[in-house]
């Protein structure tokens, strides 16, 4: 029994989507991180004449963005769990007031997944006994423990991540020349960039290639956008 067990855990840790839920918020934030962070201080960079107006908009841009990271994923993950509660707590009341409906309901969910009619009115009647609402929850509802919205979890790796991201350009805005800043930013960045998207590749077990490629694109739009606003406007910001 013990071997079958270490048999079945091994398998799932061959598999990745249990990393979804926090792996997708902290490329998020670090994305951002990185990204805007660096994309405001090529902004001013190529505006500013100085060091001290560019730290201090990457650094407001960095407390700033991670607090709002932060704030953001929290509020949006908490409501996609209220609506979570909402539909188990009506799943509850459909269950005391029809059972019977639900029970084949919960039967057809089964047999359009493949199962003979008979075979899925016995596993949905075996299921019930088991657990009703379990069941109904995670086939009819479709929300499970890998799924299900964790908004603490989503907004501390959210957040943590974009302070990771948005220090390493402001590092770069700290120590690096003020000649030619705006390249040495773009360069750092699109280099965090990659290591970024290769990381949560890695992590996620998909396509490092297409994650560079992805990342490193948008990322130069991005970036390349900013710097054309700053050229534009042509203020020297003293």
């Amino acid at each position: 029994m013990t071997e079958k067990t270490d048999g079945l855990d091994d398998y799932l840790d061959n598999h990745y989507i249990h990393r979804s839920n926090w792996l997708r918020a902290a490329v998020l934030g670090a994305n951002d991180g990185i990204l805007s962070v660096a994309s405001m201080a090529i902004g001013v960079a190529a505006a500013s004449d100085t060091r001290e107006p560019i730290i201090l908009a990457t650094l407001a841009g960095l407390v700033a963005g991670a607090l709002s990271m932060a704030a953001g994923e929290y509020v949006s993950v908490s409501s996609q769990t209220d609506v979570e509660k909402a539909d188990i707590e009506r799943e509850k009341q459909e269950l005391n007031e029809m059972p019977e409906i639900e029970l084949q309901r919960l039967a057809e969910i089964y047999e359009k997944r493949g199962l003979k009619k008979e075979t899925s009115l016995i596993v949905a009647k075996e299921l019930t006994a088991h657990d009703a609402l379990g069941a109904h929850v995670r086939d009819e509802l479709g929300i499970n423990e890998i799924s299900q919205a964790k908004p603490m979890q989503a907004a501390l790796a959210s957040g943590l991540a974009f302070t990771v991201g948005g220090l390493l350009p402001f590092l770069v805005t700290l120590f690096l020349p003020l000649k030619s800043m705006e390249y040495s930013l773009y360069g750092f960045a699109i280099f965090f960039l990659i290591i970024l998207g290769a990381l949560a590749a890695r992590t996620g077990g998909s396509s490092i290639g297409k994650a560079i490629i992805r990342i490193t694109f948008w990322g130069t739009v991005a970036m390349g956008l900013t710097a054309i606003v700053g050229y534009l406007f042509n203020v020297t910001i003293e």
